[in-house]
This record gives structure tokens, sequence and C-alpha cells, in this order.
């Protein structure tokens, strides 16, 4: 009597048979990642023919793994908002959408980026202005996008409108594709505190977006935006916008460790070695809740929980950065290029650039993916259950809401 192979198993059998024929050390990375996706292996969880197997998705961990070992590369860091705009195509594409998007995507052929937030609108997300007016098969948009990650390197970006004011602000909202390179779309640069534009500002001016290129229903732009939104917290609070997390204990915190071994021992005060256990246990304490959150999750999108990584992430990094700048003392002050220049990777943390360079760039992980306010709210009211904030404009249409 036979019995049927456990998942891992039949992960591990669809890996063998992909190596055999690509194998990871000498296959170029496009055609060994669209051989991945044809088996299956690119997104785990998703269906049958559309880069999964319809598995757990805690394998994809196991997954990516083995194909390291196999030699082959990480993944592009361009590629983070594959992790934003995979799940909402298919959860909310059609199939002709994910047949189109998904392949291009995984392989690196098509980077995305990600076009919410606007200057009147940043975490009060659904008071978005940026207009989409029908115009039989498709769409004239007109608005402005803001803080837009990579943007200046994407072939796609994930655009929500607003088509209907008349609706209440979260009704009235529709979700596309857009083709960066459209006529009437233009991307500008926002230099930052790093001296980066991994930043950008991105103008649509009547530009035209086919209906074939609308995410889910018109009007129901919110739901759609709700499953970028979470995936992205999930990305980044699990460590993924890193390249998926350092293995070491204490995570992020041997940061810190490196910082300390390098100081001289008269500066070693019991002080800054209790502040040092606190970052390395709290570091610890995150690495093993989102592994642990990893090897529990099942099918579908995460819930509001992964809020609570994100918020973490964002809070640490600052701590941790201002510890280790604190023990360079004024080494810490020198050092740093702020010489205007556009980045082609991303990183959500910059550690690897030096901490000169982290202690900047962290500042913006309590805004990016959701601001800590916001993130504490959300955890309130859907993981706490407290009262929510009074919202008097929950119901009123969105062009009667009062605007600054």
């Amino acid at each position: 009597m036979t019995t049927s192979s456990t998942p891992l198993q039949q992960v591990d059998d669809a890996i063998d048979a992909v190596l055999a024929a690509h194998p990871a050390a000498t296959t170029p990375d496009a055609e060994l990642r669209g051989a991945r996706y044809d088996a299956g292996l690119a997104w785990v969880h998703f269906p049958v023919g559309f880069g999964g197997l319809g598995l757990r998705p805690d394998l994809n961990r196991h997954i990516e793994r083995r194909f390291r070992e196999a030699g082959g590369k990480p993944a592009d860091p361009t590629s983070f908002f594959m992790q934003l705009a995979g799940p909402t195509i298919v959860t909310h594409g059609s199939d002709e959408q994910k047949q189109r998007f998904l392949r291009p995507m995984f392989t690196g052929e098509e980077k995305w980026c990600q076009l919410f937030s606007e200057p009147g609108a940043g975490s009060d997300f659904a008071g978005l202005a940026t207009r989409a007016v029908r115009d039989g098969d498709e769409w004239i948009v007109n608005g402005q996008k803001v803080w837009n990650t990579l943007a200046h390197l994407a072939d796609y970006g994930m655009l929500v409108t607003r088509s209907n004011p008349d609706l209440p602000k979260h009704k009235g909202m529709t979700y596309f594709a857009v083709d960066m390179r459209s006529p009437g779309l233009e991307v500008r640069p926002l230099r930052q505190i790093t001296g980066e534009a991994e930043f950008n500002e991105v103008y649509l001016t009547d530009v035209r977006i086919p209906d074939a290129n609308r995410i889910g229903a018109e009007g129901e732009g919110w739901r759609a935006s709700l499953t970028t939104l979470m995936n992205e917290r999930s990305a980044i609070g699990g460590g993924s916008a890193s390249g998926g997390g350092t293995p070491r204990r204490g995570g992020a915190a041997n940061d810190a460790v490196a910082a300390w071994n390098r100081l001289p021992e008269s500066e070693r005060t019991g002080a800054r070695r209790d502040e040092l256990m606190k970052l390395w246990v709290r570091g610890e304490v995150g690495r093993l809740t989102n592994l642990r959150a990893a090897e529990k999750a099942r099918a579908g999108n995460p819930g509001p929980e992964m809020s609570v990584a994100k918020l973490e992430f964002a809070e640490f990094n600052k701590r941790l950065y201002n510890f280790c700048i604190d023990l360079m003392g004024m080494d810490g002050q020198i050092g740093y290029d702020y010489t205007f220049r556009r980045p082609t990777e991303l990183d959500a943390t910059g550690a690897n650039k030096g901490f000169q360079y982290a202690f900047l760039r962290v500042r913006a992980n309590s805004i990016e993916g959701g601001t800590s306010e916001v993130l504490r709210n959300i955890l309130g009211e859907q993981v706490l259950g407290l009262p929510g904030e009074p919202r008097v404009d929950k119901d009123l249409p969105w062009v009667q809401v009062p605007r600054s």
C-alpha cells in the first residue's frame, strides 16, 4: 500500500526536479526563477498554475534555503514589492492578470513599486484624491503620489485612485496596475536625510490605464489595498525587506555587539553593557517571534497581528542604531558621504552601508509601511478589541469631507 507524500516531500521532489534540469550555480538567475515559478516554487501557497502548489506558506523559507544552498542567488533587492503586488494580484486579480503579471514579477524581468500615499493623504490613506474617470475601455487618471520607493526603477506600479467622490472615502476607491512608462506619468526624486533619493514623487496627468489593468472590482480598491498593506507590514516586520532577515541569535542586535567589540576596555561601562544586553534580548525575542509566526502560518494573507512585528521593527531599529552611534563617540559624526544619488536597491536599515547611514535611514522605519501611530491604533482596535477612535467622516461622501 502506498501513502501520499507529505507537503515537505512534495516540495523537495519539485526542487530536485528543477535543480536537475537547471543547476543553480550555472543557470542564469531569471531562467532559474522562471523554472521555479513553473514548478510552483515561487509562492508555494499560491494556487497551482500561478507559481504555487497550494501548500503552507512557511515552506517558502525551506525552498529559499534549498536553492541558496545549491548556489542560487538571493532575490534582487529591488524585487521587494513583488511580496506586496504578488499576493494582491493573486487575491483580487483575474486569471488573465495572474497569467500576465506574476511570472515576470517573480523572475525580476518586471519590477514594481507602490503608489499609495499622497501629500494630503498620508496616514489617512482612504482620504486620497488622485482621480480616475472611466472613458470607455480606459480610465483617465490625474493626481500626485509621494514617498514612492524605487519608483524610478519600476516597470509597473500599484496605484489606488478615487473613482467615485460621492461615496464615503473607503468605498469610492479603485486599484490599478499602471505602466510606469505611460504618457503623462512623471517620476521625480525626493532627496532624503541620507543624501539618497530612494523615495520619489509621481505625477499623473491624463494618464490612460486600460480597464484590463484594474485589480478587483470598481470601487473595491480599499479591500485590495488592505491586502497590499498587510503583506507590506509582514514583509518589513518579518525582516524580508533586508533579504529575509538574519538567522543569527540576537538578530540585528549583533550590529551593536560588533560595535561593542571594537570599544576599548576602558569604555565598556556597566551601564553600556546593560543596554547592550537589553537590545540583544529584544532582538532575539523579535527573531524568534517572527520564526514562530512563519511556522504557524497557513494559506491566505497576513492579519493585523503582523502590525506587531512591523511596529517593533521600527522602534527597535531606532534604539539600536542610536546605541551604535553612541558607542562610536565622535567617530559616529564623520565619515559619511551625503552626495546626492539614486539607489538601485532597497535596504530598510542600511547597516551594510555603515552605522552612520543606518542611524539616518531607520528614521523612515516608523513611517513607511504604516506609521507607528497608525499601527498602535490597528493593534488596539483589531487585536486587543479596544474602542475605536472617533471617526466623524466615516459615512460622509468623500466630496463633503473637509480638507486643508
